[in-house]
């Protein structure tokens, strides 16, 4: 079977790990539910998965609930995937002026400014729980963020002179993170659930990857052998949100992610910083069975590709049916920093049979042919 160089790409990275090293990291889309509305989750969000969106979102409602998700995104920036796919298959042997143009081609669409893969992904266990209009949570989670671009700049030449074969060789640098978490969270709610505050607490085991793959004419682009092992070390971060809902009909929140600035061994010697996250949210509710929900990024997001930064804005709608039986979403979202992306679509399916749900979601980039995917499994009683 062969697979399209956009995946084949997000597979090689998500293989190791998807890590990677920089000052900062992008907010990482988790759980089916905000992926099925665009990425929009902190003014919505009161299962367990609160406990990462917003923990103020736990005292919103008086459940217990525990869920295990995964998910993750892969985006093939500029068309690298492909150019990689024809520098696999390109035919050194052919000498021709021809074949030495499309040598040159392929390389300067490597080269390209921007041209990059971003990936990063969420996995874990979630749990939530509450004593009348306190609420408190749990999660062991994964959060993973990486990304590869070219290091060294490909080059195609004819070593041997005229008439000789072709080459077409450069690097590609391969970044990542994993943060291994166990976070605490606790919330109140205030006046009847107008007003919820909420904290997580973290201790984060951080795992640092730095490595260099050959771009090779000819072969393949691998990366399983050139992570290396990680850099470990251990820290803690914390979380605060709010939520205010002055009528049924609509709600407001916000949330700082690491407002302490955890910090880790880098790969390559120093540290390696999480910037403060801060991202606002606004959900509506016309009538009961529907919601209109969208986020934004206050805050700018370096990500582990040089120059490429990330700011999201998410639009969602999601509308029940069947006292909650089936729920079906749809969602958008784009990156303010970067001009040239499109609003990426987004769906979702919910079905939840007594005390038993399952969710899916997923989006596709046509443009860029980037992916994200996630699905959850949960009882709420």
């Amino acid at each position: 079977m062969r697979w399209s160089p956009s995946i084949r790409i997000a597979v090689l990275l998500a293989t190791s790990a998807l890590p990677f090293q920089v000052s900062a990291a992008e907010f990482v889309i988790s759980g089916p539910r905000a992926m099925g509305m665009g990425g929009a989750g902190v003014a919505v969000t009161t299962n367990a998965l609160a406990t990462y969106w917003n923990p103020a979102g736990l005292a919103m409602t008086q459940t217990v609930d525990i869920r295990v998700q995964g998910g993750g995104l892969a985006f093939d920036r500029l068309g690298l995937g492909d150019a990689l796919n024809d520098l696999e298959k390109f035919n050194t042997s052919d000498t021709s002026p021809i074949n030495l143009t499309k040598a040159q081609d392929i390389a300067d669409r490597i080269n390209h400014p921007g041209a990059a893969v971003s990936v990063n992904g969420s996995a874990g266990l979630y749990v939530k729980g509450h004593f009348g209009e306190h609420a408190f949570g749990f999660n062991v989670s994964d959060i993973a963020t990486g990304g590869g671009f070219v290091s060294t700049p490909v080059q195609a030449t004819q070593p041997g002179g005229l008439g000789t074969p072709i080459s077409v060789a450069g690097q590609m640098a391969l970044r990542g993170l994993e943060a291994r978490q166990l976070a605490f969270s606790y919330a109140y709610a205030f006046s009847d659930k107008t007003f919820a505050i909420g904290i997580t607490a973290k201790v984060i085991q951080g795992a640092s990857y730095n490595g260099l793959t050959d771009l090779q004419s000819g072969s393949g682009v691998s990366t399983t052998d050139h992570f290396g092992k990680p850099t470990i070390s251990t820290t803690y971060g914390i979380d605060i949100g709010a939520i205010y809902r002055p009528s049924s009909l609509i709600r407001f929140g916000i949330v700082a992610k690491d407002i302490n600035t955890p910090t880790f061994d880098a790969a390559v010697g120093g540290e390696l910083k999480l910037d403060p996250q801060v991202r606002a949210g606004i959900a509506i509710n016309p009538y009961s069975s529907l919601t209109l929900t969208a986020d934004v990024d206050v805050t700018s997001n370096k990500t582990f590709v040089p120059g490429v930064k990330s700011q999201l804005l998410s639009l969602g709608l999601e509308q029940t049916i069947l006292a909650e039986f089936l729920s079906f979403r749809i969602g958008t979202f784009k990156n303010m920093q970067d001009a040239s992306t499109p609003f990426v679509p987004t769906a979702g399916l919910g079905v939840r049979w007594f005390m038993f749900r399952a969710d899916a979601g997923g989006g596709y980039d046509f443009r860029e042919k980037g992916a994200l995917v996630s699905a959850s499994i949960s009882f709420t009683f």
